[in-house]
């Protein structure tokens, strides 16, 4: 349990002033208390952090760089309609059905389908996709790298016979 509360204190009926102290903490909740200081202070996590936070900024730049810079171009092609509002309409009253322009229909309240928003979401994720590809693929090279050039700093192993003339040396010593 979590601890002793005061004798009485263990219904609503009861009033106390003594029933509003706190129970003792366990020990189990000291050292976990302990175990996630010890965590929360450990570089992953700080690191872990700061990448959620450069990654939140990131997928701004990426929205605003779909929305200006991409979509313009493919919606002048479509005859130079706003791609984030194209729109299949889903209402079943006639006179609802045939309205068509996207703002009077979120004004009427209309059902519909924002597959123009979905297909520009999907751009937005294909692109952040393939920059974090593109990112975790240089990690990975630069991790080799790293390794290859730890594999050849490795001091080389003795000849066999220097190895020999130790094992021999050490032999005598005995």
């Amino acid at each position: 349990m979590l601890g002793d509360w005061p004798k009485g204190c263990n219904s609503l009926a009861s009033f106390e002033l003594d029933c509003y102290k706190k129970p003792p903490q366990p020990k189990e909740w000291k050292d976990m208390l302990k175990e996630f200081k010890e965590f929360a202070i450990k570089g992953n996590v700080i690191d872990m952090a700061v990448g959620i936070i450069i990654g939140a900024a990131f997928g701004k730049i990426v929205s605003a760089f779909v929305d200006g810079i991409v979509m313009p171009p493919i919606g002048k092609v479509l005859g130079g309609t706003n791609f984030s509002k194209l729109f299949i309409n889903l209402a079943d009253d006639p006179e609802k059905a045939a309205i068509t322009n996207f703002d009077a229909a979120v004004e009427a309240g209309i059902p519909m389908l924002k597959w123009g928003a979905f297909v520009q979401t999907t751009i937005d994720f294909l692109i952040v996709a393939f920059v974090i590809f593109i990112m975790v693929k240089m990690i990975n090279n630069a991790k080799k790298q790293f390794e290859k050039e730890q594999e050849a700093a490795a001091p080389a192993e003795p000849p066999a016979n220097e190895v020999l003339l130790a094992e021999i040396r050490d032999l005598l010593k005995k």
